[in-house]
């Protein structure tokens, strides 16, 4: 299944998706980087124990340095379009519910 998007200066521009496609969540992304490119490398974290995080790693994409700049400003674009919409997105952990520790005797 093909998608067609035309540009303003009327450059057609075709998405396809090869038969290994595939659609993952991560909530992990590490970046590690050369003189020669970027690998954003994408996985699950679960924290397994108060002090203990575990990250299962499933994907490396490698960029050029010119592709990840374009990256950052289209995802600078896109988080502020969402943040327009839905609010400022906070980057501080949620709290967790304290348990009630009182006694009922």
């Amino acid at each position: 299944m093909s998608q067609t998007i035309t540009q303003p200066d009327n450059t057609r521009i075709v998405l396809d998706k090869t038969p290994d496609y595939r659609d993952s969540y991560a909530n992990s992304v590490q970046v590690r980087l050369s003189i020669w490119d970027f690998r954003l490398i994408f996985g699950t974290l679960d924290q397994t124990a108060a002090d203990e995080v575990n990250i299962e790693n499933f994907q490396g994409i490698y960029l050029s340095p010119q592709q990840a700049k374009a990256l950052h400003s289209i995802l600078g674009q896109n988080i502020q379009q969402y943040e327009q919409s839905f609010g400022e997105i906070s980057l501080d952990a949620p709290q967790a519910p304290r348990p009630n520790t009182s006694n009922f005797n």
